[in-house]
């Protein structure tokens, strides 16, 4: 008889799979919706030692409490596409999750997946760091909350400590004459984007001027990064020009740098224009 090729364990909570974690050190890995895990193993690019599956540790609903949007880690990417608290209360995100993958990658990938693997044209990624959502992280030492701008290290690298999973994604909801905006460019329906772009757009309520924008983006770093708040100003296309002059894409084979931060410039511009007419509504 062959030998598994890794052992597999159900937690059955986040103790446990924390547990299991800290025993195993780098032989482990989490399993959660599996999209980003699975190819990885058939590529031969992941080789764990154990295989912990978190789906039997957590079953709870999404919820709002006190203008927070409460998503624990398993929240599959099609509730946040057809949940209607998430439409009302963050349509920048349900707007994005349409352009993840596939049906079927929807059907099973998770929040707090997306945000672990990390990946530098992660649409959730992007849509968190525009939000200014947090994560809670627990591990051997208790829990922690990290916002979405410290986390991302690199690529497909975060700053959670290797015993850590995260357990609840925290969205603040969305204010009065708040717009908001997600543009993204790829080369086929259910690629990884070339670039995205998230922005929130804020309007002062009573004077209907504008107050503050969150521009963040994708594909153009070794992480999703947010742009300088300085570098925005009253006019769409001068401020996106700014944005892109700031960036320093790389070179790969889906695109070239300059590529890159040419589709910056425009999906910024068009974003900016785009939240601000929806908050002025």
């Amino acid at each position: 008889m062959v030998a598994p090729a890794f052992e597999y364990a159900a937690a059955g909570s986040y103790d446990e799979a924390v547990r299991l974690l800290a025993e195993n050190g780098e032989e482990a890995k989490i399993l959660a919706g599996g999209q980003s895990l699975m190819p990885m193993l058939n590529l031969r690019l992941a080789h764990p030692g154990l295989l912990i599956d978190i789906n039997p540790a957590d079953q709870r609903p999404l919820t709002l409490e006190n203008e927070i949007l409460l998503l624990p880690a398993l929240t599959r990417h099609r509730v946040l596409l057809e949940d209607p608290t998430v439409r009302q209360h963050c349509p920048l995100l349900a707007e994005a999750v349409r352009h993840v993958g596939n049906v079927r990658v929807r059907n099973r990938g998770t929040i707090a997946g997306s945000l672990a693997h990390a990946d530098p044209t992660s649409e959730i990624g992007c849509c968190a760091l525009a939000t200014g959502t947090r994560v809670v992280a627990r591990g051997p030492a208790g829990e922690r909350t990290i916002p979405a701008s410290d986390l991302f290290a690199g690529y497909w690298t975060t700053t959670l400590d290797p015993a850590e999973i995260i357990t609840d994604v925290l969205i603040p909801a969305a204010r009065p004459r708040q717009g908001w905006s997600f543009q993204e460019m790829v080369r086929r329906t259910s690629d990884f984007a070339i670039v995205a772009v998230s922005v929130i757009f804020n309007v002062a309520e009573r004077t209907g001027e504008p107050a503050s924008a969150t521009v963040a983006l994708a594909g153009v770093a070794d992480r999703v990064v947010l742009a300088d708040p300085r570098l925005l100003n009253d006019d769409p296309d001068e401020s996106a020009a700014r944005i892109a002059e700031s960036l320093d894409p790389p070179d790969d084979v889906h695109a070239s740098g300059a590529y890159r931060r040419r589709l910056a410039r425009v999906l910024t511009a068009r974003a900016l224009r785009e939240a601000a007419a929806r908050a002025a509504v």
